[in-house]
């Protein structure tokens, strides 16, 4: 019998690394996926458990710590997700995304936390803001972001809005929509709503891309009780992602304002609540039970309104709309 060459040795050894290789990268892609899947679906234990195991045989892999940060700040785990996001900029300190993430994750333990942390962490989050601006100057979260913390946080923290208006006039110059938005955003953070509803109009007239800009508008509008903006806000979002249910949300708020079609505002509503994820960003449970309270009133329905307001509440005890139209049911 003849002998295998060592170069067909060879030749056999790196086909089958190469296979294990590739069947290495699909497990890894089918993990991803699978955790994204999750994460979509407000499975957030369900992704950090996937995303724990692809961790353990890829160290390496920034995406996956990323993804991870996302889901521990949805499930408020305030240090898992500053450890994965912290992980994420230490693998790829040149990417932009990474350090905003950071920051977000920095961000909220500023808001869950003492004084004095706070001012740490609030210090943390504003540079990493300011460091994914500087790698990619398109990356306008992380600009909005960066605005936002300028013009609410006060000085000894890093705040000012003077630091923010050098970024505003950059937005203006890239893109009309984001630079309008900002611009209302700090009008908004020091309570100039008749300038913030300048600014967003602007902004929405400017064709914005972002749904989470758009969508952001929409919660300034629902809580300043501006039906005809929640209306050009439900047209923008959908045009932009029509399959982003946010969009249902805010024009059934809008039509429960004007009190005209409640029967169209209660269906948009509970397809809302069925479709939409537990996420930042979305209306929570306990709006969409609050707003079909002020849908009953409109309706003369106070039982079922009582009802939906208690169950607001029982989601959110600090719903105030909810604490307030109750008190109203009952003095009645």
């Amino acid at each position: 019998m003849a002998s295998r060459s060592k170069l067909g040795i060879a030749v056999t050894l790196l086909a089958g690394a190469a296979v294990a290789a590739a069947q290495a990268t699909v497990r890894h892609d089918e993990s991803l996926e699978e955790a994204r899947r999750a994460y979509e679906a407000s499975n957030y234990a369900k992704a950090v458990q996937v995303l724990q195991e692809a961790a353990a045989k890829q160290p390496k892999n920034g995406d996956i710590q990323l993804l991870l940060a996302k889901n521990y700040f949805e499930l408020q785990e305030h240090d898992a997700a500053i450890r994965s996001a912290e992980k994420a900029v230490a693998l790829d300190p040149q990417n932009s995304v990474f350090h905003e993430w950071l920051g977000r994750a920095y961000g909220d333990k500023a808001d869950h936390t003492g004084w004095f942390s706070a001012m740490s962490l609030a210090k943390k989050a504003r540079k990493e803001f300011q460091q994914a601006v500087e790698l990619d100057e398109g990356n306008f979260s992380a600009r909005q972001a960066l605005v936002e913390f300028d013009c609410s946080a006060p000085g000894i923290v890093g705040g000012g809005e003077e630091k923010a208006q050098p970024q505003i006039q950059k937005m203006m110059e890239l893109d009309a929509a984001e630079g309008h938005y900002a611009a209302g955003n700090c009008r908004r953070q020091k309570k100039n709503f008749v300038a913030a509803d300048e600014e967003f109009t602007k902004s929405l007239e400017s064709h914005p891309k972002s749904a989470e800009l758009i969508y952001d508008i929409g919660d300034y509008a629902m809580k300043r009780g501006q039906p005809e903006r929640l209306f050009a806000v439900a047209e923008a979002g959908e045009r932009v992602a029509p399959n982003d249910p946010r969009g249902k949300f805010y024009r059934g708020v809008g039509l429960v304002l004007e009190r005209e079609k409640l029967e169209e505002a209660k269906r948009l509503l509970q397809e809302y609540a069925t479709r939409a994820p537990k996420r930042n960003g979305y209306p929570s449970p306990a709006w969409v039970h609050a707003w079909l309270g002020r849908l009953y009133e409109s309706k003369n329905e106070p039982a079922n309104a009582r009802e939906e307001f208690k169950s607001a509440l029982q989601l959110d005890p600090k719903n105030k709309m909810a604490q307030e139209e109750l008190k109203k049911l009952k003095k009645n």
